[in-house]
Parts: structure tokens; sequence; C-alpha cells
């Protein structure tokens, strides 16, 4: 024993060796998924174009052809979802003649049409089309799941005019030629992938399949992004990895024995496949032998004698060295076969023989144990978890009837890896139903898209609908404007007293107030003009409890001169009288621009006595109850106008102000003759569009979709804003969330599980949007999203949530797009011009945040007004530095005596 574990010293190799191997074969997986290194590396990391893995609702009826040896199989799969997960199989084999695997291609797969159709006529499904999916386990390269071109026969085959050629179109060829019967090709396999699919079916969990029997290789799910081989990022793809080849690039030498370099040498490929003849049943036995002749040379083994079969390549067969290393029988065995290899052996040979058997088959599942640490280390770097669960779906007869490989490989795996969990599973057929399975997935991966597209329709708006969206905004805007319509119009057209822009000449000290939720600013705003040109600001923010918002309009407007003079004091600016511009975001009549007339508290206020009265007198009574200072309120804003009025200070072309955050608006300047509700011809006056409310009347009817419906029905305000509902970040999360139920609902998504969490109101914050569809996040992270949303999901569910984001955002970004578009065509038109060039203010979080929101508005924009050029310019703090604004350009009128 001791003699032959010295002996055989190289074969026997230690954990570290095995890391080593391990590190070694993770480096050649990269240069096979790279495109500049896969050219040369000898791991070819092919891709299989198998995109998921069965989540177990696959049902339907298939056809699966094996054809990896002298033999071919034609199986009909049945796969059933009712609850029970049934799969029920028949199958016929047929035998290849010698002259045709010889032969031409064309009458090799007449023979295989043949069978086919006599498999059908055997079943009576010659009337159907089904559809079938090929395991053909020779090498290929496949460019789409239904094409793969043969690289090299091999096994015996020899067949002429098949090698660079796509198998499938030969195959489809031959059945046409027939006529008889029709099936529906869907996917090419390697009997590697059919191997993880078929424990795929029973454990979702599986996304490795290894075969250790004749040959060896292995697949797994690698990322898409990885894979620089095929277009696209995302989602996963099975690699079928052809680890056979591991070596042949000379990276293996040290561990090689001469035995090896022996074996390689006279197998009939050499130089090629030397990771496969260290591990795999064809050579294990052939190994052993070498082993045993060289030592009975060296009169180590058999008193020095030799005999003519021990001498005879392939006389000692892999199953013998199964049989030798069996726990009761092993010896008994040994001195069996040992003699019929006509042999005189001792019970020491037969011990030394055995302890050999053992060596060489241990060396094998070390070294695929190795090779398979590297494929899970990958796996868990790809997923970026603290503990990978995996399992790995195995076939192969020494994997499945040596006594102790099995044992010794998933002893190594968890050596090198302890810091995973894995599971083996035994796959029962994986060419046959492993096909079948490939193909099942492919159709209820092409069912389900169908499905959700057909869902999503509603939403892809085409260039026609925004052109109809932005003459109806128009037809809106226009009877807003217009005297006899404006009190039945939706959209408001509120005048704003507001008539020119900033035209750079502005100076002084302003005090802004900002009013608009649940905190409230005030702000010291200095404007220099001339050389220096340049706006200073300072500001405190002050919070307003629930019970003053709540309370009564004195208590509120007390409570904000609180904060003023609090302010002022801080300023030290006691006792100053001030010009004070009021940004009060809430919807307001004026009649004037120092003058506010509250329609209605929105946004939780509900302060008593406020509304239909006049804000700016509200807060001038409450400053004369205070009697410690006086103030000059010139101006109440809308913060849209202060978005536009704080751009035009910077661009003298800004004439409209857009905000899409919370919620959307717009203003623009419009003429005054076509303002008919405000007296005068003269000049131009801000109109506060309040866009928000854009089919409320039921113009947009048919652009609102079961989801838009929904998400207002449960809103606080149901028919009001319906423009808004669909274009604001408020809304967004929410209409997704009804979509991903809807889905769901189906089958089509989270595996048909509806989590509590997804059955929430408004968990869809709209800043997931922005997250998940940013360019940088891998799919990784839309899962960690998820799941801190509780949603469990999958790699292909990932993806379905970014889709279902990109489609909401896309069609918000283009209906505010049609709305822009007719406002600047109005303002064209008004001026009697064939081209305008015209700059929008633009505020709010859903425009400055997500990723593709702002990009698509403004192509939508320049696709709807062709005749105009606009710039968007984003606006900093309309609210303040814009309020404070306004009143200085009223300043500059009031002073130049033009009031």
């Amino acid at each position: 024993m001791v003699q032959v574990d010295k002996y055989l010293y190289h074969m026997r190799l230690s954990d570290e060796t095995l890391q080593d191997v391990s590190t070694r074969f993770r480096k050649e997986m990269e240069k096979g998924l790279g495109v500049d290194t896969n050219p040369t590396a000898s791991v070819k990391m092919l891709p299989t174009f198998v995109r998921s893995t069965p989540d177990g609702t696959e049902e339907g009826d298939f056809l699966a052809l094996d054809l990896g040896g002298t033999n071919f199989r034609v199986l009909r799969v049945k796969v059933s979802d009712n609850g029970s997960k049934k799969v029920e199989m028949e199958n016929q084999i047929y035998a290849i003649p010698e002259d045709l695997m010889r032969g031409s291609g064309t009458q090799l797969f007449d023979h295989i049409a043949e069978c086919l159709a006599s498999f059908m006529d055997q079943l009576q499904i010659k009337d159907q089309k089904l559809p079938l999916g090929f395991t053909f386990s020779f090498p290929c390269y496949q460019t789409k799941l239904d094409e793969s071109i043969l690289v090299t026969w091999t096994k015996g085959f020899k067949s002429s005019g098949v090698e660079g050629r796509d198998v499938v179109s030969m195959l489809r060829k031959a059945i046409r030629k027939r006529g008889d019967f029709d099936i529906d090709i869907v996917a090419v396999v390697n009997d590697t992938v059919g191997t993880m699919m078929t424990c795929g079916y029973d454990d979702h969990n599986c996304e490795i399949g290894l075969i250790v029997g004749t040959g060896s290789n292995a697949c797994y799910m690698e990322e898409m992004r990885h894979i620089d081989l095929v277009e696209g990022d995302e989602g996963r793809m099975c690699i079928n990895m052809e680890w056979g080849a591991f070596g042949d690039d000379g990276i293996l030498n040290d561990i090689r024995t001469q035995f090896d370099r022996d074996i390689d040498m006279g197998s009939l490929n050499p130089g090629k496949q030397l990771f496969e003849k260290m591990i795999s049943g064809l050579y294990m036995g052939e190994l052993v032998r070498l082993i045993l002749v060289k030592m009975a040379k060296e009169h180590l083994l058999f008193g020095g004698k030799l005999s003519s079969d021990l001498l005879t390549t392939g006389h000692l067969e892999t199953r013998y060295v199964s049989a030798i290393e069996k726990e009761k029988d092993g010896l008994l065995k040994a001195h069996e076969i040992l003699t019929k290899l006509g042999l005189d052996p001792s019970h020491e040979d037969c011990v030394a023989t055995q302890r050999i058997c053992e060596i060489v088959s241990t060396r094998s599942a070390n070294l695929c144990g190795a090779a398979l640490a590297a494929v899970l280390r990958r796996i868990k770097e790809n997923k970026g978890v603290e503990r990978l669960r995996s399992t790995v779906g195995v076939d192969g007869t020494v994997y499945k009837k040596h006594p102790h490989f099995a044992r010794r490989l998933h002893k190594v795996v968890r050596r090198l890896l302890p810091d995973c969990d894995i599971r083996f599973v035994r796959s029962e057929d994986g060419s046959g139903k492993g096909a079948a399975m490939v193909t099942a997935v492919a159709y209820r991966l092409a069912a389900q898209h169908k499905a959700r597209q057909e869902i999503l329709e509603p939403l892809r708006l085409s260039h026609e609908q925004l052109l109809e969206v932005k003459e109806r905004m128009k037809r809106e805007m226009e009877q807003g404007l217009a005297k006899e319509t404006h009190d039945e119009a939706t959209l408001k057209m509120l005048p704003t007293y507001v008539c020119a822009t900033p035209d750079g000449t502005e100076k002084g000290d302003f005090l802004a107030l900002d009013l608009g939720g649940t905190n409230f600013r005030v702000l010291l705003v200095r404007i220099r003009n001339g050389m220096r040109r340049s706006v200073e600001m300072h500001h405190k923010i002050y919070t307003i409890p629930l019970d003053i918002m709540q309370g009564t309009g004195e208590e509120l407007f007390d409570h904000i001169v609180h904060c003023i003079s609090d302010f002022l004091e801080y300023m030290g600016m006691k006792g100053v009288s001030l010009p004070l511009g009021f940004t009060f975001s809430f919807p307001c009549y004026q009649n004037r621009l120092d003058e506010g007339i509250l329609v209605t508290w929105t946004k939780g206020f509900k302060a008593s006595g406020c509304e239909g009265e006049d804000v700016v007198g509200l807060l001038k009574d409450a400053i004369h109850r205070r009697e410690e200072f006086d103030l000059d309120v010139v101006a109440v804003v809308n913060d849209t106008v202060g978005t536009m009025m704080t751009c035009g200070y910077e661009d003298p072309f800004c004439e409209v102000g857009l905000i899409v955050g919370t919620g959307s608006n717009a203003c623009y300047m419009e003429e005054m003759n076509n303002v008919e509700v405000v007296e005068g011809d003269e000049g131009r006056m801000c109109i506060n569009m309040e866009w928000g409310a854009f089919g409320d009347n039921g113009c947009l009817d048919d652009f609102r979709t079961e989801f838009d419906v929904l998400v207002d029905e449960h809103s606080l305000n149901p028919g009001k804003q319906r423009f808004e509902k669909m274009i604001s970040g408020m809304y967004l999360g929410e209409i997704v969330r009804n979509i991903l139920i809807r889905f769901t609902k189906r089958g089509l998504l989270f595996r048909g599980q509806i989590s509590e969490r997804l059955k929430t109101r408004g968990i869809f914050e709209t800043k997931f949007l922005s997250q998940i569809e940013s360019d940088r996040l891998a799919l990784l992270q839309v899962r960690s999203i998820l799941q801190h949303l509780g949603l469990e999901s999958t790699c292909d569910d990932s993806i379905i949530v970014k889709e279902v984001c990109t489609v909401i955002a896309r069609r918000a970004a283009q209906l505010c797009g049609a709305g822009m578009a007719a406002v600047v065509d109005k303002i064209r038109e008004n001026r009697g011009l064939d081209f305008l060039k015209v700059t929008v203010g633009v505020d709010g979080t859903l425009y400055k945040l997500h990723p593709h929101f702002s990009s698509v508005m403004h192509e939508t924009v320049k696709q709807l007004s062709p005749k105009c050029e606009v710039t968007f310019l984003q606006s900093e703090d309309g609210s303040g530095k814009g309020a404070a604004l306004i009143t200085a350009v009223a300043c500059r009128f009031r002073e130049a005596g033009q009031h």
C-alpha cells in the first residue's frame, strides 16, 4: 500500500493544489467569455441561448429527438401543471446503420425524419404540429436557440456535407421533403444543458449541469452582462463550457503525470480534451492498466510478470475499476478480473490494484470538484450573496455507477467551498426529458411574453396618438382662455398678472415666503445688477404643526408672521420694510398681482375661514395684529411661474415654466388679447394653466387604461387631475404596482404568487422607478429593491419589472412632451412665426432624477413641434428665488411708472 502511494505520489492532489487548479479554471472561464480572448481560449464557454430554467408552471405536449451515439431516440413528453407537476414519457429507440453514419448528411437526416414519422404514426399524432427539442451531442456553435452549426463530428460519425452547416435546417428540409407531417423545431440542446433543465423542473435552485460518464462536461447559468459574444445585458443564459478541453493550452502540464501523457499519445485526438482524459470514464480503466503495466515491469507487482491481455489497450474497462473498489467483495473482484487478464495475482497484488483504482478515481473526483468549485464561486460572486444555495444536476455512468465517486465529489466541493450549501441531484434522462424541458420553457416564455405585451400595448403611444393629445390640449387651452367657455373649461388657464420676465436690470433686497406643504420658508434675496450681476440668498425653514394646518386661518397666519419676525431678528433686519413675494402653491384666483383668492385647500391643509378669501389680506391683517413691522406684499405667485422667472433671469428666451415632480403643472407667456377674462389687449401675461386637470371632462378617456382608472378611483380626489395622474411622480409607482398585480394574477410574474406587500397601496415609491431604470444598475440591484419590498424575485422577474417601469415612465414623458408641444406651438402661432426659439424652465424631482424622463420628453417635443427650437433649462429654487424675482420685476415697473 505504502509502496503504491509513494509510486503514485503525483496523482494524490492536496487541497492546496486543488484550490490552485480551481483558480486556474476560473481564469480560463473568464478567457472563454471575453470577446477578445475567446478565440484562443481552451475552455470555449459556448452560449446556448437557453435563457431560463423551469419554474414548474410548464405544460403541454412535446417531442424530443436524442442523437448522440449509434442509437437515437424519439420521445413524446407530456408535461402537466395541474398542481401535480407530472411528466409522462413514451419513447422508441432506433438504430443508425453503420453505412448511414459514414454516408451523406442528406441520407442521415432522411433516416431520422422517417423514424420520426413512424413514431408519430404509432402514437397517431401525425395531424398535430408539436414543438420539438433536439438533443444533438456533438460540438456545435449556436447563434439562436433553434440553430446549431456542427463544428466537427465525433464518436465515429463521418456523415458528409454536415460539418459547418445548421443541423436544424437539414432536419427541417428532410421533414418538408416527406410532406406527411409537420413539427415546430424549437430548440437544439447539448446533453449537459438537458441535464440541468431536467433537474431544474423539480428543484428551482438548479443552475448547473454536470456530466461525468464516458466524457465529461458542465454548463451553468451566467449573467448576460458577462457574455461578450451575445448582444444584450439583461438576464442570464446557460453557458455550455466544454470543460473537457481545460489544459489543452498547457496550463495543467505540472499536474499531468507520465501516465496522462501516455494515454493522450495513444488516443484518437492527441493534445485535445486533456482535462477530460484525466477524469472521464473513457480513460479511467486505461490509466489503471498503464500503471499496472509500468509497476509490473519494475517488478513491483505480479512478480514482474506481464500478460498479453494486460498489454492490450482498452482491456481493463472502467466498469472493472468500479467493481474492484466495491466495499464488500472488491478484493475478490480484483482477483477475478486480474486472473481473467491472464495474471496470477497474490493477495498483496489485489490490495495494491484496489489502491491504484482508488487513487485514480479519487483524483478524477477531486479534479472534477475543483473545476465545479470555480463555477460555483463565480455564480456566488455574480449574485453578490453571503452564502450561496445552489443545486447541481448530475448525470453520467461514472457518477451514477462508481461506488464512491459521488461521495468523494461532494466532499471535495464542500471542503473547497465552505461558504456554500450545494445540493447534488441525479438527473433522469437529461438528453430526452431535458430537451423537452428546454422546449417547454421556451414555449412558456414565448406565451408569457405575448400575454404581457398584450397587457402593455395600450400604454405604448404612437406618434399619431401623441399628435392627437397635443391637438386636444390646444383645444382645451383655447376654451380656458375664452370668456364664454372659461367657466366650464377643465383647463382653468388662470391669469397671474405677471406681465414680464426679468431683463437683468432688477436690483434690491426682497423677502420671499414659500408656503406649499408642511414646511414653510422665509428668504432674503439680494439682487445685484450691472457688471456684478448676482443673486444672493439667505433662508430659514420652519415647520407648520398639524394643529395649526387644521386650525383657524387666524392661527395659521399668526404663525407665519411669527416666523417672519423670527427670521428678521435672525438676519438683524428688524424694522426694515421690504417688498415681499409670496409663493402660495394652492389653487388661487387672481384679479391683481398682489391678490390671491384661495379656491380650495389641498395637501392636507384645512385651516378654517380661508377658502374664498384673499390670502394677502389675511397676511396683512396678521402683520397689523403683531404691530412689530410692516411689509409691502407685492406679488402672490404660483411655484410654476416662479420656475419660469428663475430661468428667465438666466435666459431671456425663457417664456414657459414646467414642473414635473410629485405633481405637474405648466405656465407660459400668452398675448393679452387672447386672455379674454382680463381687461386690456396690450402686451403679454403669464398664464398658470393648472394642466393637471386636463382630461377631467373625459377628453382623454380613449388614452386612459384600466390601470389609470384604478389609480384614479383609489386616490384622494377621484375624477380630478387625471392628466397629472398619468404623468406625475405621485402616481407612477401606483400604476406600476397595479400592472404587476395584473401580471402576477395571470401567472406572468413572481410565479403567480401575490405577496401581501404587493397588495399594499403606495409601497412602490416613484424613486424606485428612477433607481430601477438607472442604466448603471445591474438586475442584481433591481432584485434587491424588490426584496426590500418583500417581493422574492427571479432574474426573469426583475427584467419584467424593469420593462414595466420603462413603459410607464416613457408614456409619462411622452404625454408631458405632447402637452409641452401644444404650449410652444401656441406661442409660435400667436406671434405668426414660421419658426420659434424658446426656452422652458423646468423643476421637479421626476424631471431631475429619473434617468430617461427628460430625454424622452425632449425627443417628443422635437417630433411634435418641428417648427420650434425648444431649450430646457433646469430651474434652481423657483418658489423662493422665483418669488423674489417676480417682486423685483414688479418693483422695476412700479418705479418706471408703468403701473
